[in-house]
C-alpha cells in the first residue's frame, strides 16, 4: 500500500481508535475521525476529554481504523506522535464540517477546540491474507 491508500482507507473509515497512556496504564477509545492529506491525520477534540490530558503528558500515540468485511475485516494501524495545531483556518473548516460541536459550547474562536495531527511515523496494513506475514511497515 501507498500512503495515498492509507489516506483513503482512513477517510473512508471514520470511527477509529485512538490509544494513549495515563501513568502505566493503556487506554483506548473509539473517536470520530476529522481527515487525513498528505500533511497527516487530523483529528479535533475538546480540552475538557481526559485523553487529551494524556496525549499532552505524553503525545505518542497509536490509531486503529477498521473495515469490517465478510469475516474478519481489514484495518490500518498509524502510530507517531501527535502535533497540536493552533491554527484559525483549520478551527474555521472544522466547525463547518462538524457543526455538532457547537453543542459542546465550542466555536472557532474556542480556547478549548483542540486540533491535532499526526504528521510522522508508521503505518501497516492487516488483513486475514497477511496475518501471519511479517508487518511491511511505512513510514511516512
Amino acid at each position: 500500500m501507498t500512503k495515498n491508500d492509507f489516506i483513503k482507507f482512513a477517510n473512508e473509515n471514520h470511527v477509529c481508535y485512538l490509544a494513549t497512556a495515563e501513568n502505566d496504564q493503556p487506554r483506548v477509545r473509539p473517536l470520530g475521525f476529522w481527515f487525513a492529506d498528505d500533511s497527516g491525520f487530523y483529528f479535533q477534540t475538546g480540552d475538557m476529554k481526559p485523553f487529551y490530558q494524556q496525549l499532552k503528558a505524553n503525545p505518542k500515540t497509536e490509531v486503529c481504523f477498521y473495515h469490517p468485511e465478510e469475516m474478519i475485516g481489514s484495518m490500518i494501524r498509524i502510530a507517531g506522535e501527535v502535533e497540536f495545531l493552533d491554527d484559525a483556518d483549520l478551527k474555521v473548516r472544522v466547525m463547518q464540517e462538524r457543526p455538532f460541536l457547537r453543542g459542546f459550547g465550542l466555536s472557532e474562536t474556542s480556547p478549548d477546540l483542540i486540533i491535532f495531527r499526526i504528521a510522522h511515523g508508521e503505518m501497516y496494513f492487516w488483513n486475514m491474507e497477511n496475518n501471519l506475514k511479517p508487518k511491511e511497515i511505512l513510514k511516512f
